[in-house]
């Protein structure tokens, strides 16, 4: 694995302090199960966001750590010049409808995708896609975990329009704007790594008082916030980064990694899968 601090993908050590003044073990493992129900705005992202991180994939992955890790690829090389690259896929990954995961199904995916300095973008077979760039990148693997580099498929048979992808997470419920219940898939490959929850909804509440109101009540476990006076001695939350500086609040049964991805609020997007109920 290769470290890319250097390239200011810095990570968030404030989860070890709210674990902590939580009373949820900064040492126990995640557990498995329960619903996560979380509350966002409308119309900054927020529900885009979770949805691409729950149901979709890329060839690779930053984690929370800040470490670059394997996704749909489970390894590649490039040339000497970082012109000529050869990313060997996983086996046995499906997606949603069922359909085996090809190199042609991610080359289909990028080539649609603006992939800066790109000649050609071809499968060499089944599991092996190969990528030529005008000019070398030995930074390729890193850009290729960018969110809106996911491998995905559209199911043309359905009247929503719903996407269909290779993550933890299967879509049940998608409403454009208004919320999202993804069910998690079985025997996925991340299975004991990641997807602790068995269900994953997101519901769009505009006020962020609502939100507020509506974590302190119970009906959701995280909401995005601006502010904690709401919420301040009304109970035992998280937040994050700061209570003074925050971005959103969990309830204190809300399980989370010791380290939080940092390029946005809720975990990179990726809080459908590292998040458990603890």
């Amino acid at each position: 694995m290769t470290r890319i601090d250097r390239r200011a993908l810095f990570t968030s050590g404030a989860a070890a302090a709210l674990l902590a003044a939580s009373g949820v073990s900064l040492q126990s493992d995640p557990r498995t199960g329960g619903q996560l129900r979380i509350a966002v705005p409308r119309g900054d992202g927020s529900l885009e966001s979770i949805v691409r991180g729950a149901v979709f994939d890329q060839l690779t992955e930053i984690g929370p750590d800040g470490v670059l890790r394997p996704e749909l690829a489970q390894s590649w090389n490039g040339s000497s010049d970082a012109r000529s690259w050869h990313f060997m896929l996983r086996d046995g990954v499906r997606f949603h409808d069922g359909t085996a995961l090809t190199a042609q199904h991610a080359a289909d995916a990028l080539g649609a995708r603006d992939l800066a300095n790109l000649l050609r973008i071809e499968a060499s077979d089944e599991r092996t896609l190969k990528i030529e760039l005008a000019r070398g990148n030995p930074d390729l693997p890193f850009h290729l975990a960018a969110p809106e580099l996911a491998i995905e498929r559209i199911a043309e048979d359905d009247r929503a329009a719903r996407f269909v992808g290779t993550g933890v997470y299967r879509a049940d419920r998608m409403h454009e704007g208004r919320g999202f219940f993804g069910r998690k898939v079985d025997s996925h490959y991340k299975a004991g790594r990641a997807g602790w929850v068995d269900t994953v909804e997101v519901v769009v509440i505009p006020d962020p008082r609502v939100r507020a109101e509506a974590l302190r009540d119970g009906f959701v476990d995280v909401a995005a916030l601006p502010c904690s006076q709401e919420l301040i001695g009304r109970g035992e939350f998280q937040f994050h980064p700061t209570v003074e500086d925050m971005a959103l609040a969990a309830r204190a049964g809300v399980g989370l990694p010791k380290r939080i991805g940092a390029r946005t609020p809720l975990d990179d997007g990726r809080i459908a899968e590292r998040w458990w109920i603890a």
